[in-house]
């Protein structure tokens, strides 16, 4: 412990005597007095290199003798004046052993202590891989920096770092064992709490400036004080660009606007464009909503069509918007590319860049005056267009369309389709019945141009009424009949007279003989049944062929009974007689 305790007793080198320097003369006397101790360091010369020694004057009878490993490749010339620690004067065969690195650690070990005490941040020149980790220079000794302690995440390239002067922090000191350990992810985590920390100092809408740092795919990151802040493509620009080094490039000084901040992740996201003006701005201006303006068909898709109203300016109309009524099935059915078309814009939006047209609206409204044109109860001529499950569409004239129910179609026929008694392209004549504004639809109906039958047809066949009709269909539910022209009738199976299969036991054109069941005008329908028919017939023939019943009188039974009586009286007095 001698050698620790003696650390400080630092003999300088003697001072070169000149001519006439009494001082000098001085100085190298009282150094010849006052030869080097052991335990001391002292500042001497390199006199030569051999093999693995270094021989060193140090003021001494002899020469000092150090390891050659202890020096670096630089240090190792004649004449360099290196500091060692004297070991022994009278060592091994004699010689004088000194030791560069015990004078290196010795002279570094209180700006050591210093720096591992009051947690300071010192370089350390990175010298070689080691077994878990790597060996550093700090304060011209060796340091140990272990893998885990390089950075804050698993470094898969150590040796990367060979050759470089990082940050680091002292964690580790043991001056008997000459240990000293350092931490390079100590000095990041501590720098990264302190960005934290200026951070969370930043709020959504501040504007800062920053340098571009690095370009991707994706966006610009930039450096704002040692934070990276990311500006995504999407807000580097007003316009569509097809990567952000269209717009900024490693090393521009920008001043942007920030969008979110996340201190916990160390994120913070930044907006270059909301700082610029929007060019739609003007667009905005230029084009108020409810304006008309004539532009070209630049392009039409399956629901709606492109118009150019300027150069780089298009708007959409979709193909709800391209005519009143009900919409065409192709906008191609309406507008052909590169036509000339009045619109109207609806909206405009400036964040999607959007412009909203319409065709119809630069036209009169046929349905304005809806209620005046075509009032209900009134007679219309329309051409059938198209058919649903439920019924036709009607055209009156452009943008005026009807609906035909198909149980308006007929007082007495039940249509199953539209098409069963419609066609398209046949004209009709038709009453409205209903105007609905909001569905801009006109209710329709073609039997109410002539009265309801029902009541006419329910004093002309009342049920018990007898008639023959011909078989029109048949089904597994029974058969309809033909009871008068237009009007049908129904006979169900169990109202047939031949029991079994209908389709073996009838034919379509037979006649029937029937009887009216119930006549339902709601289901436009007559029941009617063959059965009831021939038990009414049988009926009346066994009515036609009975006696007529005896009238009885119960007087007369009573004497025709007191005479019988006197009779029995009579003959039982004659036999007693007798």
């Amino acid at each position: 412990m001698k050698e620790m305790e003696r650390a400080n007793n630092v003999t300088e080198e003697p001072k070169n005597l000149k001519g006439g320097d009494e001082l000098g003369f001085v100085e190298l006397l009282e150094e010849k007095l006052n030869p080097p101790k052991e335990g001391e360091i002292v500042k001497g010369t390199i006199v030569k290199v051999v093999q693995d020694e270094v021989y060193i004057d140090i003021g001494a009878k002899s020469e000092g003798v150090a390891p050659k490993s202890e020096f670096k490749e630089e240090e190792l010339e004649p004449g360099k004046e290196v500091f060692v620690y004297i070991d022994a004067l009278d060592g091994r065969d004699g010689r004088t052993i000194v030791s560069k690195h015990k004078a290196d650690f010795l002279r570094a070990w209180d700006k050591i202590k210093e720096a591992y005490q009051s947690n300071q941040t010192i370089e350390a020149k990175v010298l070689r891989t080691v077994k878990g980790g790597l060996m550093v220079e700090v304060f011209g000794v060796n340091a140990f920096l272990p893998g885990s302690q390089l950075d804050l995440t698993r470094v898969k390239n150590i040796p990367s770092y060979v050759g470089k002067t990082i940050p680091v922090k002292v964690i580790k000191i043991n001056k008997a064992r000459k240990n000293i350990v350092v931490s390079r992810r100590e000095v990041l985590l501590e720098e990264q709490e302190k960005l934290r920390q200026k951070l969370m100092e930043i709020r959504p809408g501040d504007v800062i400036e920053g340098v571009v740092k690095n370009v991707t795919d994706f966006g610009a990151f930039v450096d704002i004080g040692g934070i990276d802040g990311l500006i995504y493509i999407s807000e580097l620009s007003w316009t569509k660009i097809g990567h952000p080094s269209e717009v900024v490039k490693p090393g521009d000084k920008v001043k942007v606007k920030v969008l979110e901040v996340d201190p916990e992740n160390m994120k913070i996201s930044l907006s270059l464009k909301l700082l610029q003006p929007h060019p739609w701005e003007k667009v905005k201006e230029k084009y108020p909503v409810g304006t008309t303006v004539r532009g070209t068909v630049k392009k039409i898709i399956d629901y709606g069509i492109f118009v150019e109203l300027e150069p780089g300016i298009e708007g959409f109309v979709h193909i709800s918007e391209m005519k009143w009524g009900k919409p065409p099935r192709h906008p191609s059915e309406v507008v052909k590319e590169g036509a000339r078309v009045d619109v109207v814009v609806l909206n405009v939006d400036i964040e999607k860049q959007r412009i909203s047209l319409g065709m119809k609206q630069a036209q009169p409204d046929p349905w304005a005056l809806i209620e005046e044109k075509y009032p209900v109860g009134s007679i219309v001529k329309g051409v059938v267009k198209e058919f649903e499950n439920y019924g036709a569409y009607i055209e009156l004239e452009d943008g005026i369309e009807g609906f035909l129910h198909v149980a308006d179609i007929s007082w007495t026929q039940k249509f199953a389709k539209p098409e069963e008694a419609l066609r398209k392209g046949q004209k009709l004549r038709l009453k409205v019945l209903k105007i609905d504004k909001k569905k801009r639809l006109l209710d329709l109906g073609l039997k109410h141009l002539s009265p309801n039958p029902w009541d006419e047809i329910e004093a002309k066949i009342p049920p018990g009424t007898h008639l023959k009709a011909p078989i029109k269909q048949i089904t597994d539910k029974g058969v309809v009949v033909e009871v008068d022209k237009g009007l049908d009738g129904f006979v169900a199976v169990s109202h047939l007279q031949k029991k079994g299969d209908p389709a073996k036991n009838y034919q379509v054109g037979e006649e029937l003989n029937l009887q009216v069941m119930k006549i339902e005008p709601k289901r436009k329908r007559i029941l009617l049944s063959e059965r009831e028919y021939y038990r009414a017939k049988e009926k009346e023939e066994v009515a036609r062929y009975k006696p007529e019943p005896a009238k009885i009188n119960l007087g007369e039974i009573l004497q025709a009974e007191l005479q019988r009586i006197e009779e029995l009286k009579e003959e039982e007095e004659k036999s007693q007689e007798e």
